[in-house]
């Protein structure tokens, strides 16, 4: 059933990222652009301070939101998160879009398969150990386009035998 979500981020150098949100079923994937906040590198960081970086948990509960708002509610049923602190904002963002948001257990990637597997995907556009704040959000969504266009193997489950 489409709707449910896998989210997850990709970490690149300098504390750079890039958001991952795959939908189950479809294999649909939609990328966040986080760029770095105003002051990077500029201003002292601040203990327990807004989260300059790019991904603190009000710039992903923005970006979610701003990717997840526009859709049908057929397609917002769940998502699916690993235990980070870039969540944090969680119970705001199911006010706002209305999504159901689930955790993963702590060391637990095959319960975010299909995430997992997208993200070793976008490693041959964005190489571990790279800054990703130099590709552009247009850049970012052609990755996006690049990827939902190529053929995905999905497994649909098989029929249960009776006895």
């Amino acid at each position: 059933m489409p709707g449910h979500w896998e989210g997850d981020l990709l970490i690149g150098s300098g504390r750079t990222a890039i958001g991952t949100l795959v939908e189950r079923s479809t294999r649909f994937t939609m990328l966040l652009h986080l760029p770095r906040a105003e002051g990077w590198g500029v201003e002292p960081q601040v203990k327990n301070g807004p989260a300059l970086g790019g991904y603190g948990a009000e710039t992903m509960r923005a970006a979610i939101a701003a990717q997840m708002t526009p859709m049908p509610d057929q397609l917002r049923r769940s998502l699916t998160w690993d235990r980070g602190k870039e969540l944090a904002d969680h119970s705001r963002l199911r006010i706002d879009t209305g999504i159901a948001v689930y955790f993963a257990d702590p060391h637990s990637p095959w319960q975010r398969a299909t995430n997992e597997n997208t993200n070793g995907l976008l490693r041959q556009y964005f190489p571990k150990g790279t800054d990703l704040s130099r590709w552009s959000a247009e850049d970012i969504q052609a990755v996006a386009a690049a990827l939902n266009s190529r053929p995905r193997k999905t497994t649909k489950p098989r029929p249960k035998r009776s006895t």
